[in-house]
């Protein structure tokens, strides 16, 4: 249940149907789902299995799992150190945005969007929360958004103050439960709605599901729509980012990861594919159709929840009730994902430093605080969107291709193969041992290279970043590697220290 809260968050009530209105929905499906069978399937079991084998050896994160693989290698520890890095990165912007979803589940209930009836006026009230307008009629400045981003990271921090059984397993317990359960009830609602307007027969639910469902075979000739659908895929798992190979380090010999992997990625597309494309898109079309859908999507990735959804649920009877549940089942998947987001960081401390839980806590508490502020107060100088192409995309798909190559030809496939099915209860067909080992790799490393060929020169040398942001920009890409050297020096002076202290280097 922790790992498929781990899964379930943003990515799919948010991304996901932006992604596809983007992407022309039924064309960006089948991609879709065959990123899902080359890569995240296996991505998923490849992290299960190296979590489970690492956590025997009593490391609980990436550096000392990939020194426990390839344990002649005296690098390869460093490489792991994105696995703690890259989670952080992400945390320190997903939950300045998760605490919007707080907010906007109150202003719900309390009727705030009850007046604006425009998608500008909706866009200018998002626009005045979030600080990027700091005087209007709606919001004079920050204090509203950092009231509850203060509510919103101390939820957070408490949960994981109490630990992985009684705090991360406890909340996505309830949490997951209640998130499904207000998703079924919007559902039932959105699909009831029919043809609002008789006058347009094509603005309705049913053409909302077709364009997500109706599949386009020319799509499988587009490069964009290939790459958009594998780093959904590689989003919506949490692949990648380290936090499954801490959660599977808890797990014991026999415990079946096999199953655990299945189930972890069936239970989060069941979130993504069924809930979350069933929710946003459809309401879209029933009262903006195709055009409006697809141009509103690609305004932005917050666009279709935070100004469609409102101007939907004014429409409605008991908009204020169904404008809740849709903000709170945001704010809920959100705190799902963001707690597991901190857990690689903790379990590093008290691995490795001898941190009690309480104390690691607090220190990932007071550093992390410090480091949300330039995402909250410098949102409109491009500090979210580096810290989520960094942390989120770039270091995302590096560790995954790193830790792919690791477990099939390094550690070997046919050991791999063995310890992947060590305690399972089911057989994972035998083609996916050419796939972990040949498909899954070659994917990945396509992705980089693509990248590095057509997108790396402008991205290094800041081309598409406006003029008045490149300091903004330039200072936060020094802040990062600065972030990530204490880090690898961390993992050095560990390692170190435990040579000293006599015990064989190949334990770390």
């Amino acid at each position: 249940m922790a790992v498929a809260g781990s899964a379930i968050g943003l990515g799919n009530f948010l991304r996901f149907p932006v992604q596809a209105a983007k992407n022309g929905g039924g064309a960006f499906m089948i991609p879709y789902f065959v990123a899902l069978l080359l890569v995240g399937l296996p991505l998923m079991w490849i992290e299960w299995t190296i979590g489970r084998f690492g956590g025997g050896f009593g490391h609980s994160t990436a550096p000392g799992m990939f020194h426990t693989l390839w344990n002649k290698n005296r690098f390869i520890k460093y490489f792991g150190v994105i696995g703690i890095f890259g989670p952080i990165v992400i945390f320190i912007s997903y939950v300045y945005v998760e605490s919007w979803l707080l907010g906007y589940s109150v202003f719900a209930l309390l009727g705030k969007f009850n007046s604006l009836t425009t998608e500008e006026s909706i866009t200018a009230f998002l626009q005045a929360y979030q600080g990027l307008t700091m005087k209007s009629k709606f919001f004079i400045g920050l204090p509203p958004a950092y009231f509850f981003f203060l509510i919103t990271f101390i939820i957070n921090i408490l949960i994981v103050y109490k630990g992985v059984s009684k705090g991360i397993e406890r909340a996505c317990k309830y949490a997951v439960p209640v998130l499904f359960l207000f998703a079924i009830i919007l559902i039932v609602r959105v699909l009831s709605l029919g043809t609002p307007d008789p006058a347009k027969p094509d603005y309705n639910t049913i053409n909302g599901l077709g364009f997500l469902w109706n599949p386009d075979w020319s799509a499988l000739k587009s490069a964009k729509v290939w790459l958009a659908a594998t780093g959904q895929i590689f989003f919506t798992l949490s692949c990648g980012i380290g936090v499954i190979l801490t959660y599977a380090s808890y797990l014991t010999k026999q415990d079946d990861v096999a199953m655990s992997g299945l189930s972890a990625a069936a239970t989060n597309e069941f979130a993504e594919v069924i809930l979350g494309g069933s929710i946003v898109i459809p309401a879209a079309f029933a009262f903006f159709g195709s055009a409006g859908a697809e141009k509103i999507a690609s305004g932005g990735a917050f666009n279709l929840g935070f100004v469609t959804m409102p101007l939907v649920m004014q429409k409605i009877a008991f908009g204020n009730i169904f404008g809740f549940m849709w903000f709170m089942l945001l704010f809920l998947a959100g705190v799902t994902s963001s707690i597991s987001l901190a857990q690689p960081a903790i379990a590093f401390m008290e691995d490795e430093f001898n941190f009690s839980r309480k104390k690691a806590s607090l220190v990932f508490g007071l550093v992390t605080f410090v480091l949300c502020q330039p995402a909250i107060f410098l949102i409109s100088r491009g500090v979210v969107d580096e810290l989520d192409f960094w942390g989120g995309t770039f270091c995302l798909v590096l560790f995954a291709t790193i830790e792919a190559i690791l477990f099939a030809w390094v550690f070997g496939m046919e050991k791999a193969w063995t310890e992947m099915h060590v305690g399972s209860d089911i057989t994972i067909p035998r083609i996916y041992r050419f796939i972990i080992k040949f498909i899954t790799p070659a994917f990945l490393l396509l992705i980089l290279g693509f990248w590095l060929w057509q997108d790396w020169a402008s991205i290094i040398l800041m081309k598409n970043v406006p003029k008045e942001n490149v300091p903004f920009v330039l200072a936060t890409r020094i802040g990062l590697l600065i972030f990530f050297g204490v880090l690898a020096f961390l993992v050095w002076h560990v390692w170190r220290k435990k040579q000293k202290e006599g015990m064989r280097s190949d334990a770390f």
